[in-house]
């Protein structure tokens, strides 16, 4: 078997820390591939800089011709044109290979959990002893393996036997192991995670080269990534703009004609070139690329960009109360007896029914009894503990004719028989239910004893972070097992907008549709398989990596933390990537002011005067004025590379102010920016006596 998978690198968080934007790995790996992607049959996808390379290829030509015309020709400032296009086509391709580089780098750790493993092959489940030892490349879905203590899963698969505990540390970065059993909402394992202890029997369920694995590292690297339906309709957009550019160019030969003015092709390549948006479509599919890692930084796996995107323009937030809202483990805070018994003797009756609990909250009710009425309980000789059951939703102990039974309020009653428990019982349980925590009744051989409150608490902070998606136009919709009254206090104290108490999967599922059906776009989590329904339904379906793997795959991201409350980091980022691409997108537009400035007059200056006016940067001369914009439309490129990856910084504000900042940012930026660029390339011409 392999060695252990948590010393085979470093895990995808702690990976992303290490990735810096000047990495010179990232880097020279990116500049090899920028010339790799000047392939025109790559470049044609984006048809923004596919055109920058044909006129680029055709002023080099006309530029090497004019090395062999007799005097007059210019072939020097051909040739510097043709190189800066060349230039502004490398730098489109080297923003999208360091994107693609950085996510190549990220999946390193990732590919080391996927090397081939050997795997115990089980023909018959009924008797696992009996196994044959293949390669986990042979095996295919539905074959059952085995794995025990230190062996290695081969592949994605189901429990369907036993239990164990499991280092998952290759995939999530945490190092505690975790539990998976057969038969409940953690019965998924991974490919390429570790057995600690005990032993299991795995369905596989995923094909060597389809596991969630495999489908990481190609997202991850972006060899899987579709463009998003916003990336195609800008896309379209710039399409359109540059062939009505390249028309209006065309047509300005003519009218050079007929004012006398001769027009070289290597001006009008540069006029095209500084009129089309060569910003943004060189930066456009880094920003997308850019926008899945940021995610894989917060150890989330998009199955595609278009759910990142679509997390940008989520509205409503579906959040479980349980772990996301509150901490999740509800704790023993009081005992509330009814008349005519006494706290200690609910307490003890408390303790008996919690014997064979071990969960947190069993074992709570232990401490409460021992710190507030020093009871201490063991179970008597051929006492059999009673388990949970979602059916009763009781639990408690049998010893003889003895019996200790706790749980739901209506279920216990209904259980013992009591048709009217006493007014003090029934307040009790409003009282606790409306301070937010949940009533347990309690019951001693069929006679009811009282209450046990358990309180949950609401996390700190998060009342400012709901209210802060609230100013984001955000709804938030907190979803609970809970009664009305109990989730009513937990909505308030939180401050969310609306809440779905008792909730049921066909009541997600239905508040999904119904909001949809609005207009809005729905965002929630889950891990259970009767999440799945509501998962595929929502526009963002977070599943935890913890989950079932009908929950995984139906949804369209995997929080490899399994933390619910990552789902507000994933509507930021995904507003962040519409931010940034946003925001480029406007200084892209607004800079080719400046270079109209720079480029018309210096054209048509000779057979109109009049235009030397629009000279404000006052550029030395014309020639000088056409290279400085072709310079300055390259260098910002370059210059815009480490914005595109790290993404405009996000701001929880209304879409009012967020275009009020845009505007006065990047498109006052814009304009203003390439004013100063342009000038100072001129002044350094100038200097060097470059066409000056």
């Amino acid at each position: 078997m392999s060695a252990n998978l948590s010393a085979s690198g470093p895990p995808p968080g702690e990976a992303a820390a290490a990735f810096s934007l000047l990495d010179r790995r990232i880097a020279s790996r990116a500049a090899r591939d920028a010339l790799v992607k000047l392939n025109p049959r790559q470049l044609a996808r984006n048809p923004v800089i596919f055109v920058t390379e044909i006129v680029a290829l055709l002023t080099t030509v006309l530029g090497v011709r004019e090395l062999f015309q007799p005097a007059g020709a210019q072939p020097a400032f051909a040739l510097a044109i043709a190189a800066w296009l060349w230039l502004t086509v490398l730098f489109a391709t080297f923003a999208e290979a360091m994107a693609e580089g950085r996510g190549r780098a990220r999946a390193e750790s990732l590919r080391r959990a996927r090397n081939e493993t050997l795997a115990k092959r089980v023909p018959n489940p009924d008797d696992p002893a009996l196994f044959g030892t293949v390669s986990s490349t042979e095996l295919r879905v539905g074959d059952v393996v085995l794995v025990e203590t230190n062996d290695l899963i081969p592949l994605d698969g189901e429990i369907i036997r036993g239990i164990a505990s499991i280092n998952e540390s290759a995939i999530t970065g945490e190092s505690a192991p975790v539990i998976r059993e057969a038969g409940g909402d953690r019965s998924a394992v991974t490919g390429g995670t570790q057995v600690v202890s005990d032993s299991l029997l795995v369905r596989i369920t995923a094909a060597s080269g389809n596991t969630f694995i495999d489908r990481m590292i190609a997202l991850v690297e972006g060899a899987s990534r579709a463009k998003t339906p916003n990336e195609i309709a800008l896309d379209i957009l710039l399409a359109g703009l540059t062939i009505i550019f390249l028309i209006a160019v065309a047509t300005l030969v003519g009218f050079a004609h007929y004012s006398g003015t001769v027009l070289s092709v290597p001006v009008l390549a540069a006029l095209l070139v500084t009129l089309i948006p060569t910003t943004i479509g060189g930066l456009l599919s880094a920003i997308g690329i850019a926008g899945m890692d940021r995610l894989v930084r917060f150890n989330v796996v998009a199955t595609s960009g278009r759910a990142v995107e679509a997390a940008g323009d989520v509205d409503t937030l579906l959040l479980d109360k349980t772990g996301t809202i509150t901490f999740g483990n509800r704790m023993a805070a009081a005992f509330h007896p009814v008349p005519g018994i006494e706290a200690g003797q609910l307490a003890r009756a408390a303790a008996m029914a919690s014997v064979g609990d071990e969960t947190p909250e069993g074992r709570s009710v232990h401490v409460l009894a021992r710190e507030r009425h020093d009871v201490v309980t063991t179970a008597p000789d051929g006492a059999v503990p009673v388990p949970f059951s979602a059916n009763t939703r009781l639990s408690g102990l049998d010893a003889g004719d003895s019996t200790w039974r706790k749980g739901a309020v209506d279920s216990l009653l209904a259980a013992i028989g009591e048709a009217r428990p006493p007014a003090a019982f029934t307040q009790s349980v409003e009282k606790v239910a409306r301070s937010g925590g949940t009533p347990l009744a309690v019951s001693e051989d069929g006679r009811l004893l009282g209450v046990i409150e358990l309180k949950d608490v609401v996390k700190p902070g998060i009342r400012d972070r709901f209210a802060a998606l609230r100013r984001m136009g955000i709804r938030t919709v907190m979803v609970t097992g809970d009664n009305r009254v109990t989730a009513a206090a937990i909505a308030g104290e939180a401050g969310v907008d609306d809440f779905i108490a008792e909730a049921t999967p066909q009541d997600k599922l239905g508040y999904i549709r119904a909001a949809q059906a609005e207009g809005r776009l729905v965002a929630m989590c889950g891990d259970g398989t009767n999440d799945a329904p509501a998962l595929a339904q929502a526009d963002v379906g977070v599943a935890m990596q913890t989950g079932t793997q009908a929950a995984r795959e139906a949804a369209n991201m995997v929080d490899l933390d399994s933390d619910p409350t990552k789902l507000i980091e994933i509507v930021e980022i995904g507003k962040q990537l519409l931010i940034t691409r946003g925001a480029l997108t406007t200084f892209s537009i607004a800079n080719d002011i400046a270079k109209y400035f720079a480029i018309l007059p210096a054209i048509f200056v000779v057979a109109y005067p009049g235009l030397s006016a629009l000279n404000v940067m006052r550029l030395s001369t014309p020639q000088s004025a056409i290279l400085s914009a072709v310079i300055f439309n390259a260098l910002v490129i370059i210059a815009l590379v480490p914005l595109a990856l790290r993404g405009v910084r996000f701001k929880a504000v209304s879409a009012a102010s967020l275009l009020r900042r845009n505007l006065l940012i990047y498109g006052l930026g814009g304009i203003v920016v390439p004013f100063v660029g342009i000038k100072l390339i001129d002044l350094i011409l100038t200097a060097l006596h470059i066409f000056t």
